[in-house]
Order: C-alpha cells, then structure tokens, then sequence
C-alpha cells in the first residue's frame, strides 16, 4: 500500500505567506505541515509516501529528504508544469502498484485512516471518497450519496434550489492503480471533474465514507490561523504539535504569557510584554510592552517596544518598529518592514 500526497500546489490563496515557503511545508505549530499528514498516513499502515512536487520543490526535498528521520520512506514526483490533482496521480504512476491513498496538500485531520481503508477493502471498492459534511453547503461542490453508501453524482458549486445534502469532498481519497486506465498523461486533468465522474459512468464501485472527526482546509489566512486557535483549545491534538520551550519562570518584571500559548526557542522576551493564545517562532526578539493576542509568528521576527498585534500572520524576518499596531485580519509576508507607529 502506497500514500501520495498532492503538494505541488502554489498555495496562492495563503500568500504572501506562500512566496517563500511552499504551502506543504508552512509552520502549523511550529512544525512542517507536512509532517501532520505523513503522521496521518502512518497511522493507517502505510511506510510508502510518494510526494507530487511542483512549485518549489528543492525546498521540500531538502527539508524531508529520504523520509528516514520521520520514519517513513518518502519517494518524489515532479510535475514540470501543474498538472491538476488527476494529473499529478497519473504523474506518479510508476509508483502506483498498489492501493494508495491520496491526500490533497492542505487538509489537517483526525480521521481514523484504518477504518477508512478497512470499508474500502470489505466493500471491494475500485475508489473510496472521504466526505466532510458542512454548514454551508453552497459554496462547495456537493457529493451525493446513496443509503448503503455509494457516491451517486457530483453537484458544482449548487444553487438554492440544487441543495440536496451538506457533505463535500474532504480531499482524501483510497484509489486502486486500475483507476490509472481512466487518465490521460502528461495533461492537466482533475480528480473531481474528470476521473470520478467517468468512474460513475462505467458503473465502477465508487464508495463514501462520512468523515465525523476534524477536518480543516489550512488554504486561507482565516483557517491557517483557525487551525493554530483549535491546537491551542485542543480541539486538533497531533504529536507533531512543537513543543514549548519558554520557561515562564524566568520571564521578566511584569511579563505574561498564558499556558496555551507555544513559544519556540531562543525567543528574547522583555518586561511588561502580554502573549496570549499565541505562536511564536524561534529566535524572535519581542521588546518591552509588546501585546502579542491570537497571533502567530513566524521565526527571526523582530517586534520592537509597545507594538500591539491581534489575529494577524507575520511571516519570517519582519521588522515591527515602535508602537505598532496589526488588526486583526493583517498578514505580512517575509522580511517585511513596518515603520514605527504604522497601524494596519
């Protein structure tokens, strides 16, 4: 059994976060985001990943290399040219002996892959869809399912009238290798609008399974920073979760930073600062006064005296001058440079 992760997205709905740093590989707690979803895959048996690389992809290799430091052995397919999430699959073909399960490169959940993979191989499926059900149906394309548990059809972006359930595709799916005899090579081609559309149509056995555990699309600003809010509730729990390294014992005069809050290490705090359900990177300089609320901070940050930030991203190597302040909803990119007394 085979994993493949589909990470060669430019993660363009994350920027400016994405310009240097690819989507797979952005900090969620202070750790790879891909590590989460190779933690997920070994859950449920699979020592295999193959990695479908696009944008950036030296950045990635280096980072995870042969797998080995994370238990793992990692495999890497390039596409020269972004080739949709059906063809970044038939792009790793020759990998693909055997049952693999495909995960989009955006997805963070607590989903029990075993039992998924188990309905899978009890109902001799030839593809198994994960659906995640939502509040807001109509701003996603809808997969409508059978009482024992067969994807029927697929709905695009409904309209009112068109809404008939509220589960979506939740970008993990379980694919045997003879779906491979449905996709073109070497051409864009789509999972969602192509493969499993022509699977219904040739009668193949196309199953559900209902996702009820957490789930989250990590693509946006809002959800980056939702899923950093759910770690610190703990209502996402992962061992990859950074540890945290702040001795709060030792902080200076005046300073306060909450339990929940993750502080990587060789972070420099000064007197009178406030970090509240926050995460911070290694090696930052927060100076005296800083209120830092509902945040997260990448690593080499500086954060000069009295700046105020809430429900923002910084990105790495910032410079916050003096008594700044970010609303919530800011987001800076790498090395960005914010003057003193600036309010964004």
């Amino acid at each position: 059994m085979k994993g493949l992760i589909l990470a060669g997205g430019k993660g363009t709905r994350l920027r400016p976060l994405t310009i240097n740093t690819p989507k797979p590989i952005v900090p969620v707690a202070n750790s790879p985001f891909l590590l989460y979803q190779i933690d997920l895959m070994q859950s449920g048996g699979i020592e295999e990943i193959i990695l479908s690389l696009s944008y950036q992809p030296r950045k990635i290799e280096d980072l995870l290399k042969d797998g080995s430091d994370y238990g793992t052995r990692i495999r890497y397919a390039v596409e020269a040219n972004p080739l949709g999430t059906g063809g970044a699959f038939k792009n790793a073909e020759e990998h693909l002996d055997s049952t693999t399960v495909v995960f989009n490169g955006d997805v963070l959940t607590s989903i029990d892959l075993s039992a998924v993979l188990a309905l899978h191989r009890e109902r001799g499926a030839v593809a198994t869809l994960v659906l995640t059900p939502v509040d807001n149906p109509s701003a996603y394309g809808l997969v409508e399912t059978t009482p024992d548990g067969l994807v029927r059809r697929f709905v695009e972006k409904p309209g009112p009238n068109e809404i008939t359930c509220n589960t979506i595709n939740a970008g993990i799916y379980v694919l045997e290798p003879s779906v491979l005899r449905y996709m073109p090579k070497g051409e864009p081609y789509s999972f969602e609008r192509g493969l499993f559309p022509a699977l219904l149509e040739n009668k193949e056995l196309v199953l559900a399974y209902i996702l009820d555990k957490y789930w989250i699309d990590i693509g946006t600003p809002k959800k980056y920073l939702e899923v950093h809010h759910d770690i610190l509730a703990g209502r996402f729990v992962s061992r990859r979760v950074a540890p945290d390294h702040l001795d709060r014992s030792a902080l200076p005069a005046g300073t306060i930073v909450d339990k929940k809050s993750i502080i990587d290490s060789d972070v420099r705090i000064g007197s009178g600062v406030r970090i509240e359900n926050s995460v911070i990177g290694r090696n930052c300089k927060i100076d005296e006064g800083v209120q830092i609320i509902d945040s997260v901070v990448w690593s080499g940050n500086t954060i000069d005296t009295d700046s105020r930030i809430v429900g923002s991203l910084v990105g790495k190597g910032c410079y916050i001058g003096r008594s700044v302040s970010l609303r919530a909803g800011v987001v800076l990119g790498d090395k960005t440079v914010v003057t003193d007394y600036s309010q964004l």
